[in-house]
């Protein structure tokens, strides 16, 4: 399962986890000391009239309660300090792994979707960590304090009020069997959307140009109704789930209230006990309502997982940094040898490229003419090997390109594109990205040429 490929991330901080685990431990424990301090008074203090106790218990409460909240907002530093490093790490492994696939990879992908797993994805699957670390080990541990507690004090209350818990984990299950594809669907109508509106700003000066404002709204609408529906979809299912399950809960409650009522009217049951009891209750069953929250959010994180998963999974671009260096200077010796190469995945469709060859010696211009989509990009993509050619052999300086390092051959070609891409940021930004350390007159120099 995918999502669980996440918590992996975690054994990189094995001391935040177990600091983590520490104050989740400390906390579990010391919420007893509310019940026990409401036995003691109901069933003793209050009985026989002891005021030299009353003080010493109460604050032995307010102590408690101090210390529970000193070690939860210790715990909710170290969850969020954990949480975010695992983000950083998995955002930062998901843009490497981007940066490292090959243009073939990007052909059939939108823009708007690669950058929806990397926000949106990432987010939903940072919800998991955030609440699956905070909420999971809280509940479970404080679920089990308690129930030790209770079964302690009294076994047939104790057995009465876990009656509901066989019904709350068969809705937990049914729900969470149809959960996953409909927050699949709801993250595919997310995507599309995203996408759609990316690729309506990059293109509306042809939207303005061609008088298509009103279709394009009429498209984003209806990819916009689309998530909607998906949400509703969620949300209504959501809305049957939850009172359900907060039913069965309070079944619970009524059970417990009418048994240890009746146990307490025949003698069988302590007035301390009963009182203590019931705050026991309540603080058992809070964490199995956070649990269903948290089901939820799992569910909502599977799909999210999935996709972001799917781009760290993807095949690197091969021999990115593997090979032959090319030798220096770079005379700059181009020549295609019966060269073909078609944009198909199983190499089976039209070639585009089809036993070309020419020769381009040092120093010489050699200008590439054709109609559109003859092919004149595409020698340019295998020269520079951001594709494979499928047949012939491409060299330079009397080296096969298929030999030389990618890093290393891109490095000692000079690629400027039909239509100029400008990264957001000053003119300087843009020029000092092929070379870093340039000059001012360096600069300027690139600019008079260009």
């Amino acid at each position: 399962m995918p999502l669980f490929r996440v918590f992996g991330y975690l054994r990189r901080y094995p001391l935040l986890a177990f600091g983590q685990l520490a104050c989740a431990i400390l906390m579990s424990v010391l919420m007893v000391v509310f019940p026990y301090v409401t036995k003691e008074i109901t069933g003793r203090v209050i009985p026989e009239k002891d005021l030299s106790a009353l003080l010493p218990l109460t604050l032995i409460a307010l102590g408690g309660f101090a210390l529970t909240n000193l070690f939860n907002a210790l715990r909710i530093i170290l969850n969020n300090t954990f949480e975010q490093k695992v983000i950083y790490d998995i955002r930062s492994d998901l843009y490497h792994r981007i940066q490292r696939l090959p243009l073939k990879w990007f052909d059939n992908r939108r823009t708007g979707d690669i950058m929806t797993r990397v926000t949106e994805d990432v987010t939903a699957m940072e919800r998991v960590l955030i609440d699956g670390i905070e909420q999971g080990i809280t509940s479970i541990l404080q679920i089990g304090v308690f129930a030790i507690i209770m079964f302690y004090w009294d076994t047939k209350l104790a057995t009465i009020a876990l009656i509901p818990i066989p019904l709350l984990i068969i809705g937990a299950t049914l729900y969470t069997r149809t959960a996953a594809d409909r927050y699949r669907k709801t993250r595919r109508a997310t995507s599309e959307m995203n996408s759609l509106l990316h690729d309506n700003i990059d293109g509306v000066t042809q939207i303005k140009a061609f008088t298509r404002e009103k279709a394009e709204h009429g498209r984003f609408n209806a990819a916009s109704d689309k998530l909607r529906r998906a949400q509703l979809h969620v949300m209504r299912m959501w809305a049957a789930y939850s009172p359900s399950m907060e039913f069965c809960r309070n079944l619970g409650y009524v059970l417990v209230l009418g048994y240890g009522g009746y146990g307490v009217i025949n003698g069988t049951i302590e007035n301390g006990v009963f009182f203590a009891f019931l705050v026991s209750l309540s603080l058992f069953y809070e964490p199995i309502t956070k649990l269903h929250g948290l089901n939820q959010i799992i569910q909502s994180g599977r799909p999210a997982a999935e996709r972001v998963f799917d781009i760290l999974d993807a095949e690197e671009e091969l021999h990115l940094d593997s090979g032959t260096a090319l030798p220096m200077p770079v005379k700059g010796h181009i020549e295609f040898r019966d060269v073909s190469f078609t944009y198909s995945a199983d190499d089976s469709g039209s070639p585009t490229v089809d036993n070309v060859s020419f020769e381009a010696l040092p120093g010489q211009t050699v200008a590439l003419v054709g109609h559109t989509g003859a092919g004149k990009s595409t020698i340019i993509n295998l020269l520079t090997r951001f594709y494979e050619y499928t047949g012939g052999e491409i060299l330079i300086d009397g080296l096969p390109v298929h030999e030389v390092s990618k890093a290393d051959l891109r490095n000692a070609v000079g690629y400027v594109t039909q239509e100029s891409f400008l990264f957001n940021g000053s003119v300087r930004e843009n020029l000092l990205l092929s070379l870093p350390d340039a000059t001012d007159d360096q600069l300027w120099a690139a600019l008079k040429t260009a």
